[in-house]
């Protein structure tokens, strides 16, 4: 196994190489969370600037971090979860995004060989569209090959999304920090699972213990080293709960430390 990449905190920005194209199509066939909106309109066209992602309603992530959008989007997922704990949603909001940010690059970086760049100010979200219409990736470009595929996706999820997304959900919301990184050491694992499926499906072993093994490397940083234990492709176990099982008819998930301890407290 690989060793936990290195961090540089003062430059949370992954090296680019503009020329580097990205195609993800290959990698949208996995499934829905593997799939990303990439089409980007000709700049010299007369419609151009109707069919640009801000027109269309999208958001650049890096605004959707600032304080005021991520207390809107927390608000929107409480009420339509149908619960008054804002820790709730904001823990649901954090897995959500980790989910599909892993999806992108992992199963970019199995399937492809490439890292997607994935920069905040280039992958835009929308607040009302589905996955996997929820993100777009105009003219994806690919993360320089100067460094070993864990180090590029560390590089733009940790470093680009994840590690600022932290900080900037405890700002706004009472939540726990490790329970958040569960939630991005879960998310991790479950595309982890739907990834070595379909690899295996597609009678490709060796790139389904590729997968694995990238997994492995990125649950050994030190933000997630921590966060549970990854048996087998398709079994883990964290070690704290989401707290989805206190929504209206939630329960645990199937990887939650409530499932063993057996300890639940739902509000009154």
């Amino acid at each position: 196994m690989s060793q936990p990449p290195t961090r540089n905190n003062t430059d949370a920005r992954p090296i680019t190489s503009p020329a580097s194209r990205c195609d993800l199509r290959e990698v949208s066939r996995v499934g829905a969370f593997f799939t990303v909106r990439t089409q980007s309109a000709d700049p010299g066209a007369a419609r151009a600037t109707r069919h640009s992602p801000r027109a269309e309603g999208f958001l650049p992530l890096a605004e959707v971090y600032t304080p005021e959008r991520l207390s809107e989007r927390i608000a929107d997922l409480a009420a339509r979860l149908g619960t008054g704990e804002l820790r709730v949603a904001a823990s649901l909001t954090f897995q959500a995004t980790a989910a599909r940010l892993w999806a992108l690059s992992l199963g970019s970086a199995v399937l492809t060989g490439d890292v997607p760049d994935l920069g905040p100010c280039r992958l835009w979200w929308h607040p009302s569209h589905p996955v996997p219409d929820d993100l777009w990736l105009p003219a994806p470009t690919a993360l320089r090959r100067v460094t070993p595929p864990v180090d590029r996706i560390h590089a733009s999820v940790m470093r680009g999304h994840l590690v600022p997304l932290h900080q900037a959900i405890r700002s706004v919301c009472p939540v726990s920090g490790h329970l958040l990184w569960g939630n991005a050491g879960s998310a991790l694992a479950g595309t982890l699972r739907i990834l070595d499926a379909w690899c295996l499906a597609q009678g490709d072993p060796e790139r389904a213990q590729e997968a694995t093994q990238l997994t492995r490397s990125l649950l050994a940083v030190p933000e997630l080293r921590d966060t549970g234990t990854l048996h087998a492709p398709s079994t883990f176990t964290r070690r704290s709960c989401c707290l989805y099982y206190r929504v209206p008819r939630g329960t645990p998930c199937g990887d939650c430390v409530l499932r063993c301890s057996g300890g639940l407290s739902r509000p009154s």
